[in-house]
């Protein structure tokens, strides 16, 4: 079945990318939902899938709850430790969370060794050593790298921004060289396009209308047949008395002839009816008087249609040709799908690899030349239209030879008997026709919709077995946090620095366009595409460095570099609208204005369980912003005096370590 991305015709049709912006939420995915009454070991767990989904605000949260309720260990105090200082500073610390910092060990009291305590020794030595620059660091760098997976590569994913000076450059460059390993790491190219889609649904192809042959048209058979039973049998005895041996013999002829003629009149009338009815299914469909509710479930299957019928144009084809020529066939697919599942409240985007093979299929059958094969099979064979024409002749001749000599040996009974025979006769043959069509038009029905439905099967197997290795959410945010520290890692070579000549730095992380967005349960969006801007705080000023990320690919392209002065800096704020977008804005005294959509429009699209404001919440935190707008408030508030400001804030340490 063609893939989401394949690159079956590089075209769009005006509303081509209209269908590929829907936000696909996993309900059935719980990395972030606590259980209700949740116990501690239940809490802390949950606070650690967020912390390495990049969410420490809320990690932190959860992790604090469960060490006041008696959760400990080597493995908690580490986790603890990290979540603490993971995505700030040391000054955006609060006083209770650097004294909780001071005290992890004896909140999560713990004995033994194993690679978890390790971690915790090492973090301990890693806060005692940013306290004292002047400490040979030698031999604490030698631990790090000697520190087993993935304790290591957690210390170097979440102190990023709380250590400074050298180590802080030590620390950065194995972070950065971590970064540079791991970013397309796990198979992420051929990975990451499956997080953006939905759970299928199961294929529903509609049964066909049962035969319609109500007890009225069986009545006319039934009964006429009777009639006409009675008169044939009259005309024979009158033959029969009067030893007409030839008339019999011609009459039993004509019953014979009427027998094939009935057949193959049948298979001939069947023919003509079914290559009528297709060839009116699939015709171009008129012009239409109205049209599905924007927005609606009808609307977007159609948007969907038109989007994948006008990118996988056949090879070697007119695309004007193909969808004119698929106008009718486009309707009534598009119309079984949309009744298939008018009564499930379910999204366009589960069904949307159904179209995809359908539409594929209909491509499939258009470059083998088979898409009208039908009127090749209906075709009336030379022999039905011989045998029914034959049979025809024969029961015609011998009826009226039969009628004309029971006539001559008694008129009143044979009139009356031929009179009676045919009237019953046309009563019978119309309803048996009727019944022996619909029977037969069922039967077509249900093959056709056997084979649909069993293709159909095959197709779902194949995409459930495609995306059964979707990335996790924390693999996503794994990768992000990737991407990130190598466009920081360009910046700085770009300008020559090093991170610590950095004051500070800081993300905006806004989604791109175009893109698809999903999510998990409780967790936060993620884009196919996002505008990062990273700003670098030097002593000579503001360096802004923006660049859009291809996430699916881990590349970057459209990069814009921009320098101001700390005075230049007039404002800064940020904007949220009634559907919950969020727009941050720098103003500059010059009256420029750098203003980024932080969220979008209908962020939330909550399901039933989840609170408002949470997937915002977590959303903002993953990206890091509160760190961000903390940063450029200061700057915003303070201008160059930011600096002293914030080197004197560096002076403030973290107090001693308990040993």
């Amino acid at each position: 079945m063609t893939e989401p991305h394949a690159p079956a015709t590089n075209y769009a049709a005006d509303r081509a990318q209209i269908g590929v912006q829907a936000a696909i939420v996993h309900g059935d995915i719980y990395s972030y939902t606590l259980p209700a009454e949740a116990s501690a070991a239940e809490r802390f767990d949950t606070g650690v899938r967020l912390l390495d989904g990049g969410m420490p605000s809320k990690a932190r949260q959860l992790m604090h709850e469960a060490v006041l309720n008696g959760y400990s260990g080597s493995k908690a105090c580490f986790h603890l430790q990290l979540a603490l200082v993971s995505g700030r500073t040391r000054h955006e610390m609060p006083p209770d969370d650097a004294r909780m910092l001071r005290q992890a060990r004896l909140l999560c009291p713990f004995s033994g060794g194993d690679a978890w305590a390790d971690g915790v020794k090492t973090i301990e030595r890693l806060l005692e050593a940013a306290r004292l620059p002047d400490m040979d660091m030698r031999p604490l760098l030698k631990d790090i790298d000697g520190l087993a997976e993935p304790q290591r590569m957690m210390i170097l994913r979440h102190m990023e921004l709380f250590l400074e000076g050298p180590l802080q450059d030590e620390m950065w460059k194995r972070s950065l060289e971590s970064a540079e390993d791991n970013q397309l790491a796990k198979d992420r190219t051929a990975r990451v396009w499956k997080f953006f889609e939905p759970e299928p649904l199961a294929p529903r192809v509609p049964d066909p209308s049962p035969p319609h042959t109500p007890g009225s048209l069986w009545l006319q058979a039934v009964s006429g047949t009777t009639v006409l039973a009675a008169a044939a049998l009259q005309i024979g005895y009158l033959l029969a008395r009067e030893f007409q041996v030839l008339a019999m013999l011609v009459y039993l002829l004509s019953v014979g002839g009427g027998f094939f003629a009935a057949r193959g009149g049948l298979e001939w009338r069947f023919r003509v009816e079914r290559l009528r009815a297709k060839d009116a299914e699939l015709a171009p469909p008129r012009a239409r008087t109205g049209s599905p509710p924007s927005g609606g479930f009808a609307s977007k299957v159609d948007q969907r249609f038109d989007h994948y019928f006008a990118t996988y144009v056949p090879r070697n084809a007119n695309r004007s040709a193909w969808l004119d020529g698929t106008a009718g066939i486009r309707r009534k697919i598009r119309d079984e799908i949309v009744y298939a599942y008018r009564e499930q409240r379910a999204g366009a985007e589960r069904i949307a690899w159904l179209i995809r093979f359908r539409v594929g299929d209909v491509r499939k059958r258009w470059e083998n030349d088979t898409l009208w094969d039908y009127r090749r099979e209906l075709a009336i064979p030379p022999s039905i239209r011989a045998v029914t024409l034959i049979g025809l002749a024969a029961c015609v001749i011998g009826a009226c030879q039969a009628i004309v000599t029971a006539t001559q040996v008694a008129p009143v009974a044979a009139t009356r008997s031929t009179a009676f025979a045919i009237a019953a006769g046309i009563v019978a043959a119309r309803a048996w026709l009727r019944i022996a069509l619909e029977r037969r038009r069922h039967a077509a029905d249900e093959a056709e919709v056997a084979q649909m439905r069993a293709a159909c099967n095959a197709a779902f197997r194949r995409w459930k077995d495609k995306l059964a290795c979707k990335p996790t959410d924390v693999e996503m945010a794994a990768w992000l946090d990737c991407d990130r520290k190598v466009l920081l890692g360009e910046a700085l070579r770009h300008y020559g620095l090093s991170v610590s000549d950095l004051i500070a730095h800081a993300f905006i992380e806004a989604p791109g366009t175009p893109n698809r967005r999903a999510r998990v349960k409780h967790g936060p969006w993620r884009y196919t595409r996002y505008r990062l801007t990273l700003f670098l705080l030097t002593a000579d000023g503001i360096r802004q460095f923006r660049a859009d990320l291809d996430f699916e690919q881990g590349t970057f392209r459209g990069y814009v570099r921009t320098n101001y002065r700390y005075e230049s800096v007039a404002a800064m704020q940020v904007h949220q609208a009634e559907r919950d977008e969020r727009k941050f804005e720098l103003a500059l005294v010059n009256g420029e204005r750098i203003a980024v959509d932080v969220l979008a429009s209908g962020t939330e699209e909550l399901l039933v369980d989840e609170t408002p404001g949470v997937v915002s919440e977590m959303t903002l935190d993953s990206a890091g912003l509160s760190h961000t707008l903390h940063v450029l408030e200061g700057v915003a508030a303070e201008g160059k005096r930011w600096i002293i400001q914030e080197r004197r804030r560096k002076a403030d340490r973290v107090g001693p370590l308990p040993r």
